[in-house]
């Protein structure tokens, strides 16, 4: 009995311990006229929370890498939104004013994206 206690013990804890390897948590800066583009490559679904964390609006669309963009959504200052992401789509995050913005995001699911920045004009 004390052997089956302790291997469930030890089991609880590699699988909380694997589970903090599919998330991350982060706060990124966006420069005026920016967008913030998280996996632009091949990976599997995810999930993210998203708080905007500026003065200004931010804006938040789906685009598969094989092209298109959709399911576009505002989020005012202070507001957070959930939104899941298929495989193969990247979540792109732009700032439209002319002031720098942040928001803090929380991810998990699949973990390797790329992420980078693109320019709106």
């Amino acid at each position: 009995m004390k052997k089956l206690i302790i291997s469930c013990i030890v089991f609880a804890i590699l699988a909380t311990s694997c589970l903090s390897l599919t998330s991350l948590k982060s706060n990124t800066v966006i420069k005026p006229n920016d967008s913030f583009v998280l996996g632009n490559n091949e990976h599997g679904s995810f999930t993210a929370t998203l708080k905007n964390v500026s003065t200004n609006d931010l804006t938040v669309y789906l685009a598969p890498i094989k092209g298109g963009t959709h399911s576009p959504q505002v989020i005012k200052p202070k507001q957070s939104v959930f939104v899941k992401v298929d495989r193969n789509t990247a979540l792109v995050v732009s700032n439209k004013s002319n002031e720098i913005t942040s928001v803090d995001l929380k991810v998990v699911g699949d973990t390797g994206l790329s992420m980078g920045y693109q320019n709106l004009k």
